[in-house]
């Protein structure tokens, strides 16, 4: 399947900085996928080692660490030699091997002419050793779950994504094409974008067997809670995990420990909770005092969390299919908790955003996203229904005067003064669009 990462993979092939690569990303996100088919596509030949399937690949490394000997033993491995320059050689599930890691090293040092990417889940390579891993000798790149848009792709209605891409004003969309993006929202939200579950819709049109998928997706990492994590943390971890849902179904949606039971403290669960965001099953979304640059410096110990992907969110709250036929209930469901889940799903894997929030200081007004770019701080609100007259943007204008106003719902593309209205499936034009078409009209909404 087409993936958006695969552009920066060529800016990598052809950089002049370009270092041994390591993509990031939780398990089954489609690292391995991507590899395989840019190396297919934009190189001679392709030399894959997989750690996991053959630990007994790690020996090379154990011998020895020299650019120079270990092509020559993974060439006679091969028997194929491995060139420079037209051949990509891939190290999969690195996390496995600590020589590896480490090797990464002195291929950056020694042998820069090689083209080597690698792939590795988030937590293994977290965890296996300030000693092994090269700092500043390698390139990065995070990868997440499909995007809305790379949906559309996989459902082969790219025209649809091309569409949105050109949007270079806020006047509405023509109704069949809005009608048809809501509809293929809905089934978003259903199926998210974890690449089996996608591919399987893709390949069927059928929905019967995506709940399975993603609770055997859902079943994987919790065995990598037991492979992976401290002991001590293992049952923290399952009570974690098992919660998001009911927490994210909460109106003011905050992460509370006394959910876990009463006398639960913070300091008890941060090494859990940093372990999910460092698996990257999780992303935390942090409330700030007041909207200043830099929004990380106004932090408070309050959070949200959500869900890696909105698919796997559906399957743990147990979500089944009737729900796609009951018109747009999905979108109200869990107090929109999807809708929230979703947005935050496609800033980070579009705009590798950090996510924070703000509420007021009497608790009267909240806005759900505060976006950080270039030095300037933009406001989103999400919005299940579709009467979105807001008095927590309005209390945001009136304290932070920002240039432009943001709102996402369910509502045709549209702009009232600063107030900038996306649709849904259009949240990948935030907040561009409205920074170059802002209007100095006064607050309507």
């Amino acid at each position: 399947m087409k993936r958006d990462i695969y552009k920066q993979l060529m800016q990598w092939k052809l950089s002049k900085r370009r270092k041994p690569l390591l993509i990031r990303g939780a398990r089954q996100v489609g690292k391995t996928y991507i590899l395989q088919e840019f190396g297919a596509k934009e190189y001679d030949k392709v030399f894959y080692c997989n750690f996991e399937e053959k630990p007994a690949l790690n020996d090379f490394f154990k011998e020895s660490l020299s650019p120079d000997k270990l092509l020559n033993n993974l060439s006679l491995y091969f028997n194929d030699t491995i060139s420079e320059e037209k051949d990509l050689l891939i190290f999969d599930e690195i996390q496995i091997s600590n020589q590896a890691l480490n090797a990464l090293k002195y291929f950056c040092e020694n042998a820069k002419g090689y083209h080597i990417a690698c792939a590795g889940s988030l937590i293994g390579v977290k965890v296996s050793g300030a000693s092994s891993f090269p700092v500043g000798k390698v390139n990065f790149l995070d990868m997440y779950p499909m995007t809305f848009l790379e949906f559309l792709d996989a459902c082969q209605k790219s025209n649809l994504r091309t569409f949105i891409e050109q949007t270079k004003s806020f006047e509405s969309y023509p109704l069949p094409f809005h009608n048809e993006l809501i509809d293929y929202l809905k089934k978003y939200f259903f199926i998210g974008g974890m690449p089996e579950a996608v591919s399987y819709f893709s390949e069927t049109g059928k929905i019967t067997e995506i709940r399975d998928i993603q609770h055997e997706i859902v079943n994987a990492y919790q065995l990598d809670f037991a492979k992976h994590a401290p002991p001590t943390d293992i049952p923290k971890l399952q009570i974690i995990w098992d919660l998001i849902p009911a927490q994210l179904a909460k109106e003011n949606k905050k992460f509370i420990f006394s959910a876990i039971r009463k006398s639960a403290r913070a300091r008890e669960y941060e090494n859990a909770i940093q372990w999910l965001k460092d698996a990257g099953l999780i992303y935390l979304s942090y409330q700030v005092t007041t909207p200043k640059f830099p929004l990380s410096g106004y932090i408070t110990s309050a959070f949200k969390m959500f869900m890696l992907d909105i698919g796997i969110l559906g399957a743990m709250a147990k979500l089944g299919t009737r729900i796609l036929l009951e018109g747009d209930q999905f979108f109200t469901e869990f107090k929109g908790a999807f809708i929230e889940n979703y947005v935050a799903q496609q800033l980070k894997a579009e705009k590798q955003a950090d996510l924070f929030y703000w509420v007021s200081s009497g608790k009267k007004a909240e806005i759900d996203f505060l976006c950080e770019i270039d030095g300037t701080i933009f406001p989103l609100e999400t919005k299940a229904a579709i009467n979105p007259r807001s008095k927590s943007l309005k209390s945001y204008d009136q304290q932070f005067s920002p240039k432009v106003l943001s709102r996402t719902t369910l509502l045709n593309l549209k702009q009232d003064g600063i107030i900038c209205n996306y649709p849904l499936y259009s949240i990948t034009l935030f907040p561009e669009l409205g920074e170059n078409t802002a209007s100095p009209t006064p607050f309507l909404g």
